[in-house]
């Protein structure tokens, strides 16, 4: 069947840009027609851009958040709550906490949750990281703000259950559940997420 677009490189384009999360083709076709619109510098610096994230980009060799050098702006700061650590599924989450104002520790980044559907499990994670960090930096207090889900709640379990076991001086709280159960914290609004982590309580298990 013959492409209904009038070029091969616009067709290759198209692809790439649909391939990206939560962009459909209609919406590809028209970021990429927006692009032949723009000047060729303004382009090569938008390629550039995306070239230098993708090769120059760092993880924080201590709670895994993208960062520019080795250590993260908040594992380096001082001005940082260094005994409590809030533990979330993404960078994203790093994010959103921060952009409430009320959160003032560090973080740890786990790079998903346990989800035996998806073949995800605890070694998968940057679980046996966190639990590595409890006794060098003193943590006092670990909160853990997963997903309301399922699988957020077995990564939750999993994780309080090995704190106990190993490490039962640390608290271990969860943020209250202002979030909607069922939600990530990419959808929730700052307000509702800043009460959220102010009001956390501890964690029980059912």
């Amino acid at each position: 069947m013959n492409s209904t677009y009038p070029s091969v490189l616009l067709e290759n384009a198209v692809n790439e840009f649909a391939s990206l999360p939560s962009v459909g083709r209609k919406t590809a076709l028209r970021l990429v027609l927006h692009l032949l619109r723009r000047k060729p510098e303004e382009v090569e610096a938008f390629a550039g851009a995306l070239t230098k994230l993708k090769n120059e980009v760092h993880y924080c060799r201590v709670c895994h958040n993208i960062s520019d050098t080795e250590l993260c702006p908040i594992c380096a700061s001082h001005n940082r709550d260094r005994q409590t650590v809030c533990v979330v599924e993404n960078i994203q989450d790093v994010m959103q906490v921060e952009a409430t104002g009320q959160f003032h520790g560090l973080y740890h980044v786990l790079g998903g949750i346990i989800s035996p559907m998806d073949g995800i499990g605890p070694k998968d994670l940057e679980i046996d990281s966190l639990l590595a960090r409890i006794e060098p930096e003193q943590i006092h207090e670990v909160i853990l703000a997963l997903p309301t889900t399922m699988e957020g709640d077995t990564t939750n379990f999993y994780i309080y259950r090995h704190l106990s076991n190993d490490h039962p001086e640390v608290r271990v709280t969860q943020i209250a559940r202002g979030v909607a159960v069922g939600g990530e914290l990419e959808y929730t609004d700052e307000v509702t997420l800043g009460r959220s982590i102010l009001n956390r309580t501890e964690f029980v298990t059912n």
